[in-house]
C-alpha cells in the first residue's frame, strides 16, 4: 500500500492557486456536504469551533472519496495535537499563532520523526493504513505539508525569516486577529490592515513559499487572489448556513 498523495501540497508547490472553504460545523454529515461542492481544499478548525480529534476524524473520512484536500487546524502549536492528527490521517496542518522562527520551527518538528523532529512513534494508525505503508516513517514526511499563521505585528516583522524556516510550505495571514494587534480590533478592512495583507501575501511570495488567506468578503478574496495568494478560503460553512437561513426567513416574513 501507498501513501497517500497530498494534492494540495503538489499543487502549492507548482504555484497552482487552490479555492477553500472553512470548515467549523464540527460534523462528519456537513463535512460531506461541503466535500463534494468542489473546492480544493477544506480546513477542518479546531481553534474556533467545537472539534476534537474524534470530531475531525470522522470529518476527514466523509471527505475522503472526495477530490479535495483536507487541512486540519489545531488550536494551539503543540506537539500532541500535531502528532494526533497527524496519526488519525491528516497530511495537511495549519498551525495557529505563530510569531517567531522558534515557534516556526517548533512546529516544523512535530510533523517530523526522530532524529529530524519530535514526532511520536505510533503503530498501528489511520495514516499509515493501519500498518500496511511499512516505510511509512521514511516516506510520510513527502506528503506532509506544514502552513503556519501569521496573524500579529510581531509575527509580520520576522514574516521572512518565519517563511524561510525549511519545513514550511506556507504562510496564512489571518485578518481576524491581524486587526486586532495592529489597533483596528473588528474591522479587518481598515486601510492599514489590508495594505499589510497585501504587503505580507508579496512577502511571502518572494521568500518562495505559498502564501494564503481566509476572507468571507467576495471582492477581497479576488483581490488577495490577484496580489498572490496560493491558497485562498473564500467562505465559511457556519457563515453560509446562517445567512442563507436568514435571507430565506427574511423574504417570507416580507
Amino acid at each position: 500500500m501507498q501513501i497517500p498523495v497530498n494534492r494540495f501540497k503538489q499543487a502549492i508547490n507548482a504555484g497552482q492557486h487552490q479555492l477553500g472553504l472553512w470548515v467549523s460545523l464540527a460534523h462528519h454529515y456537513s463535512a460531506e456536504i461541503v466535500a463534494r461542492a468542489g473546492f480544493d481544499w477544506l480546513v477542518f478548525d479546531t481553534e474556533h469551533s467545537p472539534n476534537d480529534v474524534q470530531t475531525v476524524l470522522g470529518q476527514l473520512q466523509a471527505a475522503a472519496p472526495y477530490p479535495v484536500s483536507p487541512v486540519v487546524r489545531p488550536s494551539w502549536n503543540d506537539l500532541v495535537q500535531q502528532k494526533r492528527y497527524l496519526d488519525i490521517g491528516a497530511q495537511t496542518l495549519l498551525i495557529p499563532y505563530v510569531q517567531s522562527v522558534e515557534e516556526a520551527e517548533q512546529a516544523v518538528s512535530g510533523m517530523r520523526y526522530p532524529p529530524r523532529g519530535m514526532r511520536g512513534v505510533g503503530g498501528v494508525m489511520r495514516a499509515s493504513g493501519f500498518g500496511q505503508v511499512n516505510n511509512y516513517m521514511q516516506v510520510c514526511e513527502d506528503q506532509l505539508c506544514l502552513l503556519v499563521q501569521v496573524e500579529t505585528r510581531e509575527g509580520l516583522d520576522r514574516l521572512e525569516d518565519i517563511a524561510k524556516v525549511d519545513g514550511v510550505d506556507g504562510v496564512f495571514i489571518g485578518p481576524a486577529d491581524l486587526s486586532a494587534s495592529l489597533g483596528h480590533p473588528g474591522d479587518p478592512k481598515h486601510p492599514e490592515v489590508q495594505s499589510a495583507i497585501e504587503d505580507a501575501i508579496r512577502r511571502i511570495r518572494a521568500c518562495g513559499k505559498a502564501p494564503g488567506i481566509l476572507t468571507v468578503d467576495e471582492a477581497a478574496a479576488r483581490r488577495y487572489m490577484e496580489v498572490g495568494t496560493l491558497f485562498t478560503a473564500v467562505g465559511l460553512d457556519a457563515a453560509l448556513l446562517a445567512r442563507n437561513a436568514e435571507q430565506l426567513a427574511a423574504r417570507f416574513r416580507a
